[in-house]
């Protein structure tokens, strides 16, 4: 069976909309027990402005704060060339960039063209050389726009040829608002796949429609084998009407478990994590295992 990455995404993506902030100690904390279960990367926060992202206000303090562990990479989201020294300077892995394939949605999540958002990558590019931290360049709205509607596969692929050009080692195609369904995530993947045969291809799904994992499904069908998710499903668009969290990173990894794939990710492990997040949060999460239990979970039979 294919070797899948399991890369999580809670600690940015579901964390920076959390109404409550999360203390720094517990941030780390979550953080070390993902690096434990195995995960193959974890976005661990974003450097961008306190005052458009007060929960990642102390993304500095859990950066450093971390125990790495061999084997896991830990990125972070940057916006900008100030963003990227603030990354550099505490030894990240890897930094995210991400533009919207709609120009719509690229303005009301960054209040830029995409092609200001390029301009801009171009700096960091600038900054980040020398230093040996690798680029990811995400494309956010691939599958579909909630206010362009469809998305031109060719603008797509137009896209990824400039994140190679700034010098980005791999791509992340991203259903930022739960659009993309499997005929459509196949034909796509199989046509990026087809013309960058050796690129590093992650794909990043939102359930906000109930397909997240049937989407999986026909991206390994494909040959894509590195999946964003998000511990407990939190996450979602915040400029996107309806939006609901990324996939769950343990829904996921019971999914591929239990079908033989070949993994890192300790599920019970991580099933643990997702209990310790809703204390975190005090709440219930989106996540369906650690309701149903998983599929190996017997009961006991009373006769009465």
């Amino acid at each position: 069976m294919q070797r899948i990455y399991i890369q999580e995404v809670a600690t940015r993506d579901g964390f920076q909309i959390e109404d409550q902030f999360v203390p720094t100690d517990q941030k780390v904390e979550l953080i070390n027990k993902l690096g434990t279960a195995g995960v193959d990367k974890i976005e661990v926060t974003s450097f961008v402005s306190p005052k458009a992202v007060p929960n990642l206000r102390d993304a500095e303090e859990v950066m450093k704060g971390i125990d790495r562990k061999p084997g896991v990479t830990y990125t972070t989201l940057i916006p900008n060339a100030k963003g990227a020294e603030r990354a550099a300077a505490c030894e990240a892995d890897e930094v995210n960039l991400v533009a919207s394939v709609s120009e719509t949605h690229n303005k009301k999540n960054v209040r830029r063209t995409v092609d200001q958002s390029f301009a801009d990558f171009n700096t960091i590019a600038d900054v980040l050389s020398g230093t040996g931290i690798q680029i990811n360049g995400t494309l956010a709205t691939t599958f579909g726009c909630p206010f362009e509607g469809g998305i031109d596969e060719n603008r797509v692929m137009t896209l990824i040829d400039q994140y190679l050009d700034l010098g980005a080692g791999g791509i992340t195609l991203a259903d930022t608002t739960g659009m993309a369904t499997p005929k459509q995530v196949h034909q796509l993947c199989e046509h990026v796949l087809n013309r960058w045969p050796d690129l590093p291809v992650t794909l990043h799904f939102h359930n906000t429609r109930g397909m997240g994992l049937a989407n999986v499904m026909e991206g390994i069908r494909v040959g894509v084998t590195r999946y964003d998710a998000s511990l407990g499903g939190l996450g979602g668009c915040p400029f996107a009407p309806g939006a609901t969290g990324n996939i769950c990173t343990e829904d996921l990894v019971h999914m591929l478990r239990f079908m033989d794939y070949e993994m890192n990710a300790d599920l019970d492990q991580l099933i643990a994590a997702s209990r310790d997040l809703e204390t975190i949060l005090q709440r219930e999460v989106p996540g369906q295992i650690i309701k149903a239990g998983k599929i190996s979970d017997l009961h006991s039979v009373s006769y009465s």
